[in-house]
């Protein structure tokens, strides 16, 4: 299975969407996609990027990596990045990472966007 990724520019944030599979196959478009969300969020007036999370069927390592790493990318340039999922597909190994601590899951895009 492929990987859909789409990115909306609203007056709030920059959202990116993504659906089916991230794994070691479509990673690297994965990771192309939130580095040109992350520009553009740090040009945003809102400087906020949310990546939800709720269309995929799998979330492994390397999508876990891809996230991370676009959240350090975040710290460092000054844009805040959320994660937008319920999904267990999702949740579960920020969970037993333990990075649910540094990207807690929001339920949704409106919460991440408005959450503290």
């Amino acid at each position: 299975m492929g990987l859909d990724v789409r990115q909306e520019v609203s007056d709030a944030a920059v959202v990116v969407s993504a659906g089916g599979h991230i794994d070691s196959m479509t990673v690297d478009a994965f990771q192309s996609s939130l580095r040109a969300a992350l520009d553009v969020a740090a040009a945003h007036p809102a400087g906020k990027l949310v990546i939800e999370l709720e269309g995929l069927t799998y979330f492994g390592s390397a999508g876990l990596n891809a996230v991370l790493a676009c959240h350090e990318r975040g710290v460092a340039c000054g844009v805040t990045v959320r994660v937008a999922a319920v999904n267990p597909m999702v949740v579960r190994p920020l969970q037993i990472t333990k990075l649910d601590s540094v990207l807690r899951p929001y339920p949704s895009v409106d919460d991440a966007i408005g959450g503290g």
